[in-house]
């Protein structure tokens, strides 16, 4: 694999990582997390989530949240194999690093031959399970607000002109685990840059973060994704568990799907799109058994299919 691309492999077999990552809280890590596993398991695919934000508990809880209120409204949606890793507590840093490292290859050693995807969502701050889970990335996604503030996690930023002063220590934590990676196994991270909750309205402060983002990334090797605009229906959906791709109505509104929700919809779409994930030979066998059984059934096999990547 190359920067910047993730080819799809024909040989491939295991799980593809995907990390949530950005030291800043409140960059929309966890709602981008839960939605791409629900995505890809309303596409057929086998999906496993990890949660080592252990103070937090964000995803974990919003997947609590999904299973509550499916069993309260008897509802038949795809539920993701969840595991939540907790800091370990003891004296010594140096066995709590190991006892981590242990816990933390145990749940990827559990899932990662027999599902295709494994998506894992990390804490706002720096810890040894966030520098674990970035070294293991195939793909590392950093949602990034539309604000200096935000930008600021990746690079110093001049307030006049947008551009990069010098790299911050996210970024260098992240140029060190691809460097740890290509080091181990001769591959690296595909490392997306993803703009979230964008404002509707154009800003001197929105145009100061594009041009910064448009920058930095070369820099990183990173790719740009315009991401997701600033939508009420984020909040609507979290306390009952459900994603943008369920078939729900909108629960602000009691009745129809809005507007917000349906291009919330369609920008996780193009997402999607960007990230150009690997389709397994496991996940392709699937897809062919799924289409036989659709032409014997008059049915669609896929929901989402016609958003997949296409192998090669």
């Amino acid at each position: 694999m190359r920067t910047g691309q993730v080819e799809n492999v024909v040989g491939f077999d295991g799980a593809h990582v995907i990390v949530l990552g950005n030291e800043k809280g409140g960059s929309g890590k966890t709602t981008t997390c839960f939605h791409l596993a629900i995505f890809l398991l309303y596409s057929g695919f086998r999906v496993a989530t990890i949660d080592v934000d252990s103070r937090q508990q964000t995803l974990t809880q919003y997947i609590r949240n999904r299973r509550d209120w499916v069993n309260s409204h008897n509802l038949s949606v795809p539920q993701s194999t969840h595991y939540h890793l907790p800091l370990s507590k003891s004296d010594s840093v140096s066995n709590n690093h190991r006892l981590e490292f242990e816990v933390f290859s145990h749940a990827i050693a559990e899932v990662e031959s027999d599902f295709d995807f494994i998506l894992i969502d990390t804490p706002g701050f720096d810890t040894n399970l966030t520098r674990l889970a970035h070294s293991l990335a195939d793909t590392l996604i950093t949602p990034l607000n539309d604000s200096l503030i935000d930008l600021d996690v990746l690079a110093h930023i001049d307030p006049q002109t947008g551009a990069p002063r010098e790299l911050s220590h996210y970024a260098r934590l992240v140029l060190r685990a691809r460097k740890e990676r290509l080091a181990v196994d001769g591959q690296t991270i595909d490392w997306i840059l993803a703009r979230n909750r964008i404002s509707m309205l154009s800003s001197r402060n929105m145009r100061l973060v594009q041009t910064g983002i448009n920058q930095i990334a070369p820099r990183l090797g990173a790719r740009v994704a315009e991401g997701i605009g600033e939508r009420v229906i984020f909040r609507s959906l979290f306390p009952i568990g459900m994603t943008v791709f369920d078939p729900i109505e909108d629960p602000g509104k009691g009745g129809t799907l809005s507007l917000s929700h349906k291009s919330a919809h369609q920008e996780y779409r193009s997402l999607v799109s960007v990230l150009n994930l690997p389709i397994s030979n496991r996940a392709k066998t699937r897809f062919s058994a799924r289409e036989k059984w659709a032409e014997s059934n008059n049915g669609d096999p896929l929901q989402f299919e016609h958003m997949l990547p296409k192998t090669q």
